[in-house]
C-alpha cells in the first residue's frame, strides 16, 4: 500500500496543476470532473502519509528495542511499539476505504420507494417502520426528506411511500437499501400471539438531472384526473391528479398528493426521470452484472436482503452474513452499523475486480 504514495502524490500534484490553467477553469464540466477526482485522490494521500510515518516510528521502535538492555526502557519501548501498530492497522484500514473506486452516481440525490408486499395489512405497518427508520436516519445525517407521494392504510402504514432525499453522500450510503425487507413479528392485527413473516420491497433510484435524462414530448402522455384517497378539500373535487406515461417504455407515474396540478405534474416528472435514469444504468451494468456478482448482491430489488426479527431483537443482512442484536436502535436511526460494513464489502469487491 505505501509503495502506491509517491504515485499518488504525483497524480495529486498534476491535478492541482491542471486545475489552474485556464483551459480548465473556463469548462465548468471539465472542472467538476477534475474537482471529484481531486477529492477522492486528496484524502488518500494524507492517509498514505499518515501510514508511511507511522511505518518509519515502528521502525525506529523496533530498532531501539533490540538495542536497548535497560529493562524500564524496554518496557516503554514495547508499549509505545503495540500503540504504533494498533494506529498503523487503524489508518491501513481507513486507506482501504477511500481507495475504493468512486462511484459516478455516489454524489447524486435519491428518490426511494417503499412498497409493502406480501403480509396485507402487517406489510403496509412495516413498511412505514422502515420510513421512520430512514427518516430518523436522514436527521441524523442532516439530508432534506421529502414526501413525495403516498398511499396510506387505515391504520396507520403506507401501500407505497415515495420519498426524495438530498444531501451529500446520500445515493452513496443508501444505495444498497434496494431490495426485499423481510419482518417477523407479532402483528398488532394478530391475537394469538403467533409470529408472521412479512416483506416490503425498498426501491433506490438515482435522482436524475433534466440534462441527464431527456424525455421528448411525443414520448409523453400525460392524463388529468380527480385524487382519490383519504380526505382533503381537494379530493374528488379538482382535476388535480396527474398520471405520466412514457410510451416507450410503459412506464407509469402517478401523483396526486398535492392541491396544484402543476406541481403534482412536476413531482411526477422527477420520479419518472429517476426511473428511466435507473433503467438506463441498470442497462450499462447488465453485462458486467451477468458475468460478476457484487458480495453485497445483484442490486436487484426482488432479492432479498435483511431480516428484521422482532421478538429476538435481531436484524441479518443476508449479503454479507451481517447479525446484529441491535435492531430497536437500528429502527431508530442508527443505520450505519448496517451501511459501513455494507460500503466496505462492495469496496472490498470493486478493488478486486479493479
Amino acid at each position: 500500500m505505501l509503495e502506491k504514495l509517491p504515485e499518488f502524490t504525483k497524480q495529486l500534484q498534476e491535478l492541482d496543476e491542471k486545475l489552474s490553467t485556464p483551459e480548465v477553469t473556463s469548462d465548468m464540466k471539465l472542472y467538476k470532473a477534475l474537482m471529484q477526482d481531486r477529492a477522492h485522490l486528496a484524502p488518500v494521500v494524507e492517509k498514505l502519509e499518515e501510514l508511511n510515518n507511522l511505518d518509519k516510528q515502528i521502525k525506529d521502535a523496533t530498532e531501539l528495542l533490540h538495542n536497548e538492555s535497560d529493562s524500564e526502557m524496554v518496557d516503554m519501548a514495547k508499549e509505545e511499539l503495540a500503540e504504533l501498530k494498533a494506529k498503523f492497522d487503524a489508518r491501513q484500514e481507513e486507506v482501504k476505504v477511500l481507495l475504493i473506486p468512486p462511484d459516478p452516481l455516489e454524489g447524486k440525490n435519491i428518490i426511494m420507494e417503499i412498497r409493502a408486499g406480501t403480509g396485507g395489512d402487517e406489510a403496509a405497518l412495516f413498511a412505514a417502520d422502515l420510513y421512520d427508520m430512514y427518516r430518523r436516519y436522514c436527521e441524523a445525517k442532516g439530508w432534506k426528506i421529502e414526501v413525495m407521494s403516498s398511499n396510506e392504510i387505515a391504520l396507520g402504514g403506507y401501500k407505497e411511500i415515495v420519498l426524495s432525499i438530498s444531501g451529500k453522500d446520500v445515493y452513496g450510503s443508501l444505495r444498497w437499501e434496494s431490495g426485499v425487507h423481510r419482518v417477523q413479528r407479532v402483528p398488532e392485527t394478530e391475537n394469538s400471539g403467533r409470529i408472521h413473516t412479512s416483506a416490503a420491497s425498498v426501491a433506490v433510484l438515482p435522482e436524475a438531472e433534466e440534462t441527464d435524462i431527456v424525455i421528448r414530448d411525443e414520448d409523453l402522455r400525460i392524463d388529468v384526473m380527480r385524487a382519490g384517497g383519504h380526505g382533503g378539500q381537494c379530493v374528488n373535487t379538482t382535476d388535480s391528479a396527474v398520471r405520466l406515461t412514457h410510451i416507450p417504455t410503459g412506464l407509469v407515474v402517478i401523483q396526486q398528493d398535492e392541491k396544484s396540478q402543476l406541481k403534482n405534474k412536476n413531482k411526477a416528472m422527477r420520479v419518472l426521470r429517476a426511473r428511466l435514469y435507473d433503467l438506463e444504468e441498470s442497462k450499462k451494468n447488465a453485462e458486467r452484472a451477468a458475468t460478476r456478482k457484487s458480495m453485497v448482491g445483484s442490486g436487484d430489488r426482488s432479492e432479498r436482503i435483511r431480516t428484521y426479527n422482532f421478538p429476538q431483537n435481531r436484524l441479518t443482512d443476508h449479503r454479507i452474513d451481517l447479525t446484529l442484536y441491535k435492531l430497536d436502535l437500528i429502527l431508530a436511526g442508527d443505520l450505519d452499523q448496517v451501511i459501513v460494513p455494507l460500503k466496505i464489502a462492495a469496496g472490498e469487491a470493486a478493488l478486486k475486480e479493479a
